[in-house]
Parts: structure tokens; C-alpha cells; sequence
């Protein structure tokens, strides 16, 4: 978080930059394809405190699958 403020960004950002990271962090695997990690870790490069209505479906897609997954294993 502290470095976020380097960026100059409010605290609500900050605290939205931080739940952006943690999801990504929760479906991030070295398991995954190649073009979707490509794809989570250009969202984590981001220099914006929001994902973009399109990034947060595919985000939300993506989070879908791999709970998905592990609750069928």
C-alpha cells in the first residue's frame, strides 16, 4: 500500500489498487496458461485505480474458473 502512494493516489484508490492485487493474486498461477498469466500481470502494470468494464469481466471470468476448479479439483 505504501508504495501506491507514490503514485500520488488518494486512499480510496489505494484501497482499490489493493483489492485489484489481492484478486489477481488469488487466481495467479504458474498452473495457468501462458496468455492469461501475460493477461493478469498486464493488469497488475496498470497505472490506473480501476479496471475498465471489459477487464473486470474477464477478471471476473477468470475468478469464476479457477474457484470453479478447485472446488471439483
Amino acid at each position: 500500500m505504501q508504495h501506491l502512494k507514490s503514485y500520488n493516489y488518494l486512499p480510496a484508490e489505494c484501497e482499490q489498487m489493493q483489492v485489484i492485487c489481492d484478486r489477481l493474486g488469488r487466481v495467479y498461477s504458474s498452473g495457468l496458461e501462458e496468455s492469461v498469466q501475460r493477461f493478469l500481470e498486464s493488469l497488475g502494470k496498470l497505472n490506473r485505480a480501476y479496471l475498465t468494464d471489459l477487464e473486470e469481466k474477464v477478471l471476473s471470468v477468470l475468478e469464476s474458473e479457477i474457484t470453479h476448479k478447485e472446488a471439483w479439483g
